[in-house]
Protein backbone atom coordinates (compact mmCIF):
# COMPACT_ATOMS: atom_id res chain seq x y z
CA UNK A 1 0.00 0.00 0.00
CA UNK A 2 1.14 3.53 -1.04
CA UNK A 3 0.12 6.98 1.06
CA UNK A 4 -0.26 10.73 -0.93
CA UNK A 5 -1.75 13.50 -0.31
CA UNK A 6 -3.68 13.59 -3.79
CA UNK A 7 -3.65 10.99 -6.36
CA UNK A 8 -4.52 11.65 -10.32
CA UNK A 9 -5.65 9.65 -12.83
CA UNK A 10 -4.27 10.20 -15.73
CA UNK A 11 -1.08 11.97 -16.61
CA UNK A 12 -1.97 14.09 -20.13
CA UNK A 13 -2.13 18.04 -19.57
CA UNK A 14 -5.21 17.97 -17.47
CA UNK A 15 -3.62 16.13 -14.70
CA UNK A 16 -0.05 16.84 -15.42
CA UNK A 17 -0.64 20.53 -14.80
CA UNK A 18 -2.62 19.25 -11.98
CA UNK A 19 0.32 18.21 -10.37
CA UNK A 20 2.74 21.03 -11.78
CA UNK A 21 0.12 23.64 -9.80
CA UNK A 22 -0.72 20.94 -6.54
CA UNK A 23 3.21 21.44 -5.98
CA UNK A 24 3.20 24.99 -5.71
CA UNK A 25 1.09 24.68 -2.83
CA UNK A 26 3.54 21.75 -0.94
CA UNK A 27 1.26 19.00 -1.78
CA UNK A 28 2.89 15.86 -2.77
CA UNK A 29 0.71 13.88 -6.09
CA UNK A 30 0.89 10.68 -7.52
CA UNK A 31 0.51 10.46 -11.25
CA UNK A 32 -1.48 7.09 -12.82
CA UNK A 33 -0.58 6.96 -16.34
CA UNK A 34 -1.43 3.89 -18.52
CA UNK A 35 0.34 4.92 -21.58
CA UNK A 36 3.69 5.58 -22.52
CA UNK A 37 4.41 9.01 -23.34
CA UNK A 38 4.72 10.55 -25.89
CA UNK A 39 1.79 9.60 -27.61
CA UNK A 40 -0.16 10.92 -30.64
CA UNK A 41 -2.98 13.08 -29.37
CA UNK A 42 -5.14 15.81 -31.18
CA UNK A 43 -6.63 19.38 -29.96
CA UNK A 44 -3.04 21.11 -30.61
CA UNK A 45 -4.40 24.59 -30.29
CA UNK A 46 -4.36 27.37 -27.28
CA UNK A 47 -6.54 30.15 -26.54
CA UNK A 48 -4.64 33.17 -24.69
CA UNK A 49 -5.68 32.03 -21.63
CA UNK A 50 -4.45 28.63 -21.92
CA UNK A 51 -1.19 30.34 -22.75
CA UNK A 52 -1.21 31.65 -19.44
CA UNK A 53 -1.51 28.81 -17.87
CA UNK A 54 1.58 27.22 -19.54
CA UNK A 55 3.66 30.68 -18.51
CA UNK A 56 2.01 30.15 -14.78
CA UNK A 57 3.23 26.70 -14.49
CA UNK A 58 6.57 28.09 -15.51
CA UNK A 59 6.98 26.99 -18.99
CA UNK A 60 6.90 29.70 -21.32
CA UNK A 61 10.69 29.41 -21.85
CA UNK A 62 10.80 26.07 -22.61
CA UNK A 63 7.98 26.70 -25.33
CA UNK A 64 9.78 29.29 -26.74
CA UNK A 65 13.24 27.12 -27.25
CA UNK A 66 10.77 24.39 -28.81
CA UNK A 67 10.00 26.79 -31.33
CA UNK A 68 6.06 25.93 -30.73
CA UNK A 69 4.25 27.84 -33.58
CA UNK A 70 3.23 31.66 -31.90
CA UNK A 71 -0.41 31.77 -32.39
CA UNK A 72 -1.96 35.53 -32.97
CA UNK A 73 -5.54 34.37 -33.49
CA UNK A 74 -8.10 32.13 -35.18
CA UNK A 75 -9.30 32.99 -38.74
CA UNK A 76 -13.08 31.52 -39.86
CA UNK A 77 -13.91 30.95 -43.37
CA UNK A 78 -17.68 30.94 -44.23
CA UNK A 79 -19.13 28.74 -46.51
CA UNK A 80 -17.93 28.77 -49.92
CA UNK A 81 -14.77 30.87 -48.49
CA UNK A 82 -16.87 34.12 -48.01
CA UNK A 83 -17.97 35.98 -45.09
CA UNK A 84 -14.60 35.82 -42.91
CA UNK A 85 -14.10 36.66 -39.47
CA UNK A 86 -10.64 37.26 -37.70
CA UNK A 87 -10.36 37.17 -33.67
CA UNK A 88 -6.78 38.24 -32.74
CA UNK A 89 -5.24 36.84 -29.09
CA UNK A 90 -5.45 39.86 -26.86
CA UNK A 91 -4.94 40.02 -23.12
CA UNK A 92 -6.34 42.60 -20.30
CA UNK A 93 -3.80 44.78 -19.16
CA UNK A 94 -4.13 45.40 -15.25
CA UNK A 95 -6.04 48.69 -15.93
CA UNK A 96 -8.55 46.33 -17.56
CA UNK A 97 -7.64 47.86 -21.59
CA UNK A 98 -6.71 44.89 -24.28
CA UNK A 99 -3.20 44.48 -25.44
CA UNK A 100 -1.89 42.39 -28.64
CA UNK A 101 -0.60 38.49 -27.25
CA UNK A 102 0.25 35.68 -28.30
CA UNK A 103 -0.17 31.94 -27.46
CA UNK A 104 1.00 28.49 -29.02
CA UNK A 105 0.10 25.90 -31.23
CA UNK A 106 1.35 22.32 -30.37
CA UNK A 107 2.06 18.79 -31.36
CA UNK A 108 0.65 17.38 -28.55
CA UNK A 109 2.73 14.49 -28.10
CA UNK A 110 5.63 16.63 -27.28
CA UNK A 111 3.77 19.25 -25.56
CA UNK A 112 1.80 16.47 -23.24
CA UNK A 113 5.34 14.92 -22.51
CA UNK A 114 7.21 18.19 -21.29
CA UNK A 115 3.89 18.54 -18.92
CA UNK A 116 4.07 15.31 -17.21
CA UNK A 117 8.11 15.79 -17.61
CA UNK A 118 7.41 19.17 -15.81
CA UNK A 119 5.54 17.86 -13.10
CA UNK A 120 7.73 15.15 -12.21
CA UNK A 121 10.66 17.52 -12.08
CA UNK A 122 8.65 19.53 -9.55
CA UNK A 123 8.10 16.45 -7.45
CA UNK A 124 5.34 14.64 -8.45
CA UNK A 125 5.44 10.58 -8.80
CA UNK A 126 4.31 9.18 -11.89
CA UNK A 127 3.36 5.24 -11.81
CA UNK A 128 2.80 3.35 -14.97
CA UNK A 129 -0.45 1.56 -14.41
CA UNK A 130 -4.10 1.24 -15.06
CA UNK A 131 -6.79 2.53 -12.00
CA UNK A 132 -8.92 -0.31 -11.68
CA UNK A 133 -11.08 0.58 -8.73
CA UNK A 134 -12.11 3.43 -6.85
CA UNK A 135 -11.36 2.73 -2.55
CA UNK A 136 -13.50 4.34 0.10
CA UNK A 137 -13.42 4.77 3.47
CA UNK A 138 -15.70 3.70 6.46
CA UNK A 139 -18.02 6.89 6.10
CA UNK A 140 -18.55 6.42 1.95
CA UNK A 141 -15.78 9.30 1.17
CA UNK A 142 -13.37 8.47 -1.55
CA UNK A 143 -9.86 7.65 -0.39
CA UNK A 144 -7.51 6.10 -2.80
CA UNK A 145 -7.36 3.68 -5.70
CA UNK A 146 -6.11 0.39 -6.81
CA UNK A 147 -4.04 0.01 -9.77
CA UNK A 148 -2.00 -2.44 -12.27
CA UNK A 149 0.71 -2.02 -12.70
CA UNK A 150 2.49 -2.59 -15.82
CA UNK A 151 3.93 -5.79 -14.88
CA UNK A 152 0.59 -7.03 -13.45
CA UNK A 153 0.55 -6.69 -10.15
CA UNK A 154 -1.87 -4.82 -8.00
CA UNK A 155 -0.94 -2.03 -5.55
CA UNK A 156 -3.46 0.03 -3.63
CA UNK A 157 -2.18 4.13 -3.31
CA UNK A 158 -4.26 5.91 -0.66
CA UNK A 159 -5.14 9.76 -0.86
CA UNK A 160 -6.89 12.23 0.60
CA UNK A 161 -8.21 13.47 -2.50
CA UNK A 162 -8.38 11.78 -6.06
CA UNK A 163 -8.29 13.76 -9.11
CA UNK A 164 -9.88 12.21 -12.51
CA UNK A 165 -7.85 13.61 -15.81
CA UNK A 166 -8.59 10.25 -17.36
CA UNK A 167 -10.05 12.26 -20.08
CA UNK A 168 -12.79 10.71 -22.21
CA UNK A 169 -12.55 7.96 -20.68
CA UNK A 170 -14.44 9.26 -17.91
CA UNK A 171 -12.85 7.67 -14.68
CA UNK A 172 -15.33 8.28 -11.93
CA UNK A 173 -18.60 8.40 -13.43
CA UNK A 174 -17.65 5.02 -15.18
CA UNK A 175 -16.61 3.71 -11.84
CA UNK A 176 -19.97 5.35 -10.57
CA UNK A 177 -18.76 8.00 -8.08
CA UNK A 178 -19.17 10.73 -10.24
CA UNK A 179 -22.64 11.25 -12.20
CA UNK A 180 -23.81 9.09 -15.02
CA UNK A 181 -21.91 10.74 -18.73
CA UNK A 182 -24.49 12.07 -20.71
CA UNK A 183 -24.78 12.90 -24.19
CA UNK A 184 -24.38 16.27 -25.09
CA UNK A 185 -25.98 18.50 -27.56
CA UNK A 186 -22.62 17.82 -30.27
CA UNK A 187 -22.40 13.62 -30.09
CA UNK A 188 -23.88 12.76 -33.30
CA UNK A 189 -20.60 14.01 -35.55
CA UNK A 190 -17.56 12.60 -36.63
CA UNK A 191 -14.13 14.12 -36.46
CA UNK A 192 -11.76 12.49 -39.17
CA UNK A 193 -7.83 13.81 -38.77
CA UNK A 194 -4.49 13.71 -39.35
CA UNK A 195 -1.24 15.47 -40.10
CA UNK A 196 0.49 16.70 -43.25
CA UNK A 197 3.29 17.88 -44.82
CA UNK A 198 3.66 20.16 -47.70
CA UNK A 199 0.09 22.10 -46.82
CA UNK A 200 0.74 26.50 -47.54
CA UNK A 201 0.52 28.28 -44.78
CA UNK A 202 -0.10 31.52 -44.35
CA UNK A 203 2.76 34.35 -43.03
CA UNK A 204 0.97 33.91 -39.47
CA UNK A 205 0.78 29.99 -37.99
CA UNK A 206 -2.76 30.66 -36.74
CA UNK A 207 -5.74 28.41 -36.49
CA UNK A 208 -7.65 28.34 -39.42
CA UNK A 209 -11.45 27.21 -39.47
CA UNK A 210 -13.74 26.18 -42.55
CA UNK A 211 -17.31 26.26 -42.06
CA UNK A 212 -19.24 24.20 -44.64
CA UNK A 213 -22.97 23.81 -42.47
CA UNK A 214 -24.25 23.38 -39.29
CA UNK A 215 -21.87 20.66 -37.64
CA UNK A 216 -19.90 20.52 -40.87
CA UNK A 217 -16.37 22.25 -41.19
CA UNK A 218 -12.45 21.54 -40.67
CA UNK A 219 -9.46 23.02 -39.05
CA UNK A 220 -6.11 23.47 -40.00
CA UNK A 221 -3.26 23.90 -37.51
CA UNK A 222 0.36 24.42 -38.19
CA UNK A 223 2.17 22.54 -35.10
CA UNK A 224 5.76 22.73 -36.58
CA UNK A 225 7.83 24.11 -39.20
CA UNK A 226 6.58 21.77 -41.51
CA UNK A 227 3.57 20.04 -39.96
CA UNK A 228 -0.07 20.91 -40.51
CA UNK A 229 -2.53 19.09 -38.14
CA UNK A 230 -5.89 19.21 -40.37
CA UNK A 231 -9.56 17.53 -39.37
CA UNK A 232 -12.56 17.59 -40.73
CA UNK A 233 -16.40 17.33 -39.19
CA UNK A 234 -19.06 16.01 -39.93
CA UNK A 235 -22.55 14.77 -38.77
CA UNK A 236 -22.58 10.73 -38.61
CA UNK A 237 -25.00 10.08 -41.08
CA UNK A 238 -23.09 12.09 -44.02
CA UNK A 239 -19.42 10.18 -42.67
CA UNK A 240 -21.31 6.83 -42.77
CA UNK A 241 -22.97 7.45 -46.32
CA UNK A 242 -19.68 7.33 -47.92
CA UNK A 243 -18.16 4.09 -49.52
CA UNK A 244 -14.49 4.49 -49.29
CA UNK A 245 -12.31 4.00 -46.86
CA UNK A 246 -11.58 6.86 -44.08
CA UNK A 247 -8.04 7.70 -45.92
CA UNK A 248 -10.13 8.36 -48.87
CA UNK A 249 -12.38 10.31 -47.21
CA UNK A 250 -10.50 12.46 -45.53
CA UNK A 251 -8.82 13.24 -48.49
CA UNK A 252 -11.73 13.94 -50.58
CA UNK A 253 -13.13 15.72 -48.03
CA UNK A 254 -9.94 18.49 -47.54
CA UNK A 255 -10.47 19.29 -51.12
CA UNK A 256 -14.82 19.40 -50.84
CA UNK A 257 -15.54 21.23 -47.18
CA UNK A 258 -14.59 24.57 -48.36
CA UNK A 259 -12.39 26.18 -51.08
CA UNK A 260 -10.21 28.03 -49.11
CA UNK A 261 -8.85 24.41 -47.78
CA UNK A 262 -8.71 22.97 -50.89
CA UNK A 263 -5.99 25.83 -52.16
CA UNK A 264 -3.69 25.00 -49.13
CA UNK A 265 -3.47 21.30 -49.45
CA UNK A 266 -2.72 20.86 -53.47
CA UNK A 267 -0.45 18.29 -53.01
CA UNK A 268 0.08 17.22 -49.63
CA UNK A 269 2.00 14.01 -47.28
CA UNK A 270 0.33 11.90 -45.06
CA UNK A 271 2.89 11.78 -41.67
CA UNK A 272 0.37 10.11 -39.24
CA UNK A 273 -2.33 7.51 -39.64
CA UNK A 274 -6.05 8.86 -40.55
CA UNK A 275 -7.63 8.68 -37.28
CA UNK A 276 -11.39 9.54 -36.16
CA UNK A 277 -13.64 10.06 -33.30
CA UNK A 278 -17.10 9.70 -32.80
CA UNK A 279 -20.02 10.59 -30.67
CA UNK A 280 -17.80 13.34 -28.68
CA UNK A 281 -19.93 15.30 -27.05
CA UNK A 282 -20.85 14.55 -23.10
CA UNK A 283 -21.69 15.89 -19.84
CA UNK A 284 -21.24 14.58 -16.63
CA UNK A 285 -22.93 16.99 -14.19
CA UNK A 286 -22.09 15.80 -10.76
CA UNK A 287 -18.12 15.66 -10.98
CA UNK A 288 -17.06 16.89 -7.84
CA UNK A 289 -17.73 14.84 -3.51
CA UNK A 290 -15.81 13.76 -0.53
CA UNK A 291 -12.71 13.07 -1.68
CA UNK A 292 -12.73 13.09 -5.37
CA UNK A 293 -12.73 15.77 -8.30
CA UNK A 294 -12.97 15.86 -12.18
CA UNK A 295 -10.57 18.48 -14.47
CA UNK A 296 -11.55 18.72 -18.18
CA UNK A 297 -12.58 16.39 -20.37
CA UNK A 298 -13.20 13.72 -17.63
CA UNK A 299 -16.02 15.28 -16.79
CA UNK A 300 -17.41 17.38 -19.70
CA UNK A 301 -16.72 18.06 -23.55
CA UNK A 302 -18.49 20.13 -25.71
CA UNK A 303 -17.19 20.93 -29.18
CA UNK A 304 -14.10 20.76 -30.19
CA UNK A 305 -14.44 24.08 -32.92
CA UNK A 306 -13.03 27.00 -30.98
CA UNK A 307 -9.97 24.94 -29.03
CA UNK A 308 -10.91 24.99 -25.72
CA UNK A 309 -9.97 21.35 -24.69
CA UNK A 310 -6.75 22.17 -23.40
CA UNK A 311 -8.02 25.37 -22.24
CA UNK A 312 -10.13 23.70 -19.60
CA UNK A 313 -6.89 21.05 -18.96
CA UNK A 314 -4.78 23.55 -17.91
CA UNK A 315 -7.10 26.09 -16.26
CA UNK A 316 -9.40 23.32 -14.42
CA UNK A 317 -5.81 21.80 -13.33
CA UNK A 318 -5.36 25.38 -11.77
CA UNK A 319 -9.07 25.97 -10.06
CA UNK A 320 -8.46 22.22 -8.54
CA UNK A 321 -5.03 22.66 -7.11
CA UNK A 322 -6.60 25.87 -5.49
CA UNK A 323 -9.15 24.00 -3.88
CA UNK A 324 -7.17 20.68 -2.85
CA UNK A 325 -5.31 23.67 -1.09
CA UNK A 326 -8.09 25.09 0.70
CA UNK A 327 -9.58 21.81 1.42
CA UNK A 328 -5.81 20.43 3.27
CA UNK A 329 -6.03 23.25 5.01
CA UNK A 330 -9.87 22.62 6.79
CA UNK A 331 -11.51 24.55 4.30
CA UNK A 332 -15.49 22.71 3.58
CA UNK A 333 -13.54 19.62 5.18
CA UNK A 334 -16.78 18.48 6.87
CA UNK A 335 -19.27 19.94 4.29
CA UNK A 336 -21.00 17.36 2.30
CA UNK A 337 -19.33 18.10 -0.64
CA UNK A 338 -15.97 19.84 -0.14
CA UNK A 339 -15.54 21.30 -3.70
CA UNK A 340 -18.80 22.32 -4.60
CA UNK A 341 -17.84 25.75 -5.94
CA UNK A 342 -14.85 24.18 -8.15
CA UNK A 343 -18.01 22.79 -9.71
CA UNK A 344 -19.91 25.58 -9.61
CA UNK A 345 -17.18 27.71 -11.34
CA UNK A 346 -16.06 24.89 -13.37
CA UNK A 347 -19.47 24.68 -14.90
CA UNK A 348 -19.99 28.39 -15.02
CA UNK A 349 -17.07 28.40 -18.23
CA UNK A 350 -18.20 25.75 -19.95
CA UNK A 351 -21.52 27.17 -19.92
CA UNK A 352 -20.20 29.97 -21.49
CA UNK A 353 -18.95 28.00 -24.05
CA UNK A 354 -22.19 26.20 -25.01
CA UNK A 355 -23.78 29.07 -25.40
CA UNK A 356 -20.76 30.52 -27.80
CA UNK A 357 -20.62 27.36 -29.41
CA UNK A 358 -24.83 27.42 -29.81
CA UNK A 359 -25.07 30.88 -31.67
CA UNK A 360 -22.66 29.95 -34.14
CA UNK A 361 -24.21 27.22 -34.76
CA UNK A 362 -27.70 28.55 -35.12
CA UNK A 363 -27.29 31.80 -35.58
CA UNK A 364 -24.15 32.07 -37.77
CA UNK A 365 -25.10 36.02 -38.95
CA UNK A 366 -26.27 37.49 -35.56
CA UNK A 367 -22.41 35.55 -34.57
CA UNK A 368 -21.32 37.16 -37.23
CA UNK A 369 -22.57 40.56 -36.66
CA UNK A 370 -21.85 40.36 -32.97
CA UNK A 371 -17.93 39.38 -33.53
CA UNK A 372 -17.38 41.72 -36.62
CA UNK A 373 -19.00 45.22 -35.19
CA UNK A 374 -21.42 45.08 -31.71
CA UNK A 375 -19.39 43.19 -29.45
CA UNK A 376 -15.78 43.28 -30.82
CA UNK A 377 -13.94 43.71 -27.51
CA UNK A 378 -16.36 40.74 -25.98
CA UNK A 379 -15.68 38.38 -28.25
CA UNK A 380 -12.30 38.91 -27.90
CA UNK A 381 -12.41 37.74 -24.73
CA UNK A 382 -14.12 34.87 -24.59
CA UNK A 383 -12.22 33.21 -27.48
CA UNK A 384 -9.00 33.88 -25.30
CA UNK A 385 -11.58 31.68 -22.33
CA UNK A 386 -12.27 34.50 -20.42
CA UNK A 387 -15.49 32.91 -19.82
CA UNK A 388 -15.67 32.74 -16.03
CA UNK A 389 -18.27 36.01 -16.35
CA UNK A 390 -20.19 36.88 -13.47
CA UNK A 391 -22.43 39.19 -14.51
CA UNK A 392 -21.59 38.17 -18.28
CA UNK A 393 -20.67 41.02 -20.51
CA UNK A 394 -23.36 42.97 -22.90
CA UNK A 395 -21.78 40.44 -25.35
CA UNK A 396 -22.73 37.26 -24.04
CA UNK A 397 -25.75 38.60 -22.83
CA UNK A 398 -26.34 39.01 -26.48
CA UNK A 399 -25.65 35.58 -27.08
CA UNK A 400 -28.37 34.11 -25.04
CA UNK A 401 -30.71 36.62 -25.69
CA UNK A 402 -30.23 35.10 -29.27
CA UNK A 403 -30.37 31.63 -27.89
CA UNK A 404 -33.50 32.32 -26.03
CA UNK A 405 -35.25 33.16 -29.25
CA UNK A 406 -34.24 30.64 -31.50
CA UNK A 407 -35.17 27.99 -28.42
CA UNK A 408 -38.83 29.26 -27.96
CA UNK A 409 -38.83 29.29 -32.03
CA UNK A 410 -38.32 25.50 -31.83
CA UNK A 411 -40.76 25.00 -29.39
CA UNK A 412 -42.93 26.68 -31.27
CA UNK A 413 -42.37 24.33 -34.11
CA UNK A 414 -42.46 21.55 -32.09
CA UNK A 415 -46.05 21.97 -30.44
CA UNK A 416 -47.41 22.94 -33.95
CA UNK A 417 -46.40 20.00 -35.50
CA UNK A 418 -48.18 17.95 -32.41
CA UNK A 419 -51.13 20.09 -32.77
Amino acid sequence: MMKTDVVIVGGGPGGAATAVFLAKHGIQSIIIEKEQFPRFHIGESMTGECGNMVRAMGLEEEMLKRNHPVKYGVLVYGQGGNNTFWVPVMKRDEQGNLQDSFTWQVRRSDFDKMVLDHAIAQGATLIQGQATKVLRAEDGAVCGVQVRLADGSVEEIHAEVVVDASGAATFLSNAGVASKKERGKYDRQVAVYSHVKGAIRDEQDNTLIFYEKKNHWGWFIPIDAETVSIGVVAPSDYYRAYEGDMRSYFLQQMHKINPELSKRVPDVELVEEVRATSNYSYHVKQFTGKGFLCVGDSHRFIDPIFSFGLHFALTEARLAAQAIAGYMNGENRDAENPFADYQAYSELGMDVIEDLVDCFWENPLSFAFFVHTRYVDDFIDLFAGRVYQDPPSPGLQAIRKVNAKARAKKTAVSAQAYA
